[in-house]
């Protein structure tokens, strides 16, 4: 299943449920997936047209009214053309809104440089009060999306969108404000989030080939960080690897930094974005431009286990 699909079917089984949701979109409801929500409640998902400002405004209303407004678009346009309705009219009045951005990172593919947010984390990160969310795979965003509900407050849903594979199994506990181990080991702590998570398992078996046992775990949410769970695997290992699809400023790697720098400094490497514009290509080329393969994570993590803090 699509990452969209999912989100379809899990915005719909919630809707029946709570009246109180609406869907909000500009302009993209097809490209995301939305398009049967429209038909089957047509009182309740709202297309605003290319106007993403009035898109976050309006669900900001919405919300001071009782309503649960998922607003949803492109990355880029969820995060950077919307930042300042995102900072004032939803995160300072504390309205209760959910974005959605898909597409983050090179996942935008052929769309290209204007259409690849790298900063989008770091964009909302500095914004108080957002919890921001970045689903693995259809298993666990399904398992998210109570949660998301649930908590009062606005959330960004940083989500690829087309098919994945599933890192997950459907049996998996999973808490939003946690982190997920998918390996325990001793020699580096591995930190990855999003698009990621499958490049760093399938580095995971190179490095298993040459002897080395990472404690790989999977940060979903990158703001708040899961700091007690992250500070334990760190003092057990002594190294740490950040991998992501973003910028390496202001996102996973620079969440992991802040906090380990006040509290266990440790030597530290990332694999990510380096500070670059994205440009037009498929994934699996983006991720060899800009060192994002599973080569790069096993040389990254081979590089910082020589430097570990004993």
């Amino acid at each position: 299943m699509e990452m969209r699909q999912a989100l379809a079917k899990e915005l719909d089984r919630l809707m029946e449920i709570n009246p109180n949701i609406v869907v909000i979109d500009a302009d993209l409801s097809k490209p995301n997936g939305l398009m049967a929500l429209k038909k089957k409640y047509p009182e309740r998902a709202f297309d605003v047209g290319i106007a993403e400002q009035n898109m976050a405004s309006i669900a900001a209303g919405m919300s001071s009214y009782g309503f649960i407004p998922f607003i949803n678009t492109f990355t880029p346009f969820a995060t950077r053309r919307i930042c300042d309705q995102i900072a004032i009219s939803i995160a300072y009045a504390k309205q209760n809104v959910k974005i959605i951005g898909t597409d983050p990172g090179i996942s935008a593919e052929y769309n290209g440089g204007t259409h690849m947010s790298f900063e989008d984390i770091g964009v909302l990160r500095s914004i108080p009060d957002i919890v921001i969310f970045e689903p693995v795979d259809t298993v666990q965003l399904s398992k998210a999306m109570p949660q998301i509900l649930d908590y009062n407050g606005p959330v960004y849903i940083r989500m690829f969108r087309k098919e994945i594979s599933n890192i997950f199994s459907k049996e998996e506990q999973f808490s939003l404000f946690s982190t997920s181990n998918l390996q325990k080991g001793n020699d580096l702590s591995i930190f990855c989030s999003g698009l990621m998570v499958q490049e760093t398992m399938k580095a995971n078996e190179e490095l298993s080939k040459i002897g080395i046992k990472a404690d790989i775990i999977n940060v979903h949410t990158l703001k708040p960080l899961d700091k007690p769970s992250i500070l334990k695997s760190v003092k057990k290992t002594g190294a740490v690897l950040t991998v992501e699809n973003h910028n390496v400023i202001g996102g996973l790697k620079s969440a992991i930094c802040e906090f380990l720098m006040e509290e266990y400094p440790v030597p530290l490497k990332s694999i990510g974005i380096n500070d670059k514009f994205g440009q037009v290509g498929k994934i699996d080329y983006l991720k060899k431009i800009y060192k994002m393969q599973a080569e790069d994570i096993v040389k990254a993590a081979v590089e910082i286990k020589s430097k570990r803090k004993n």
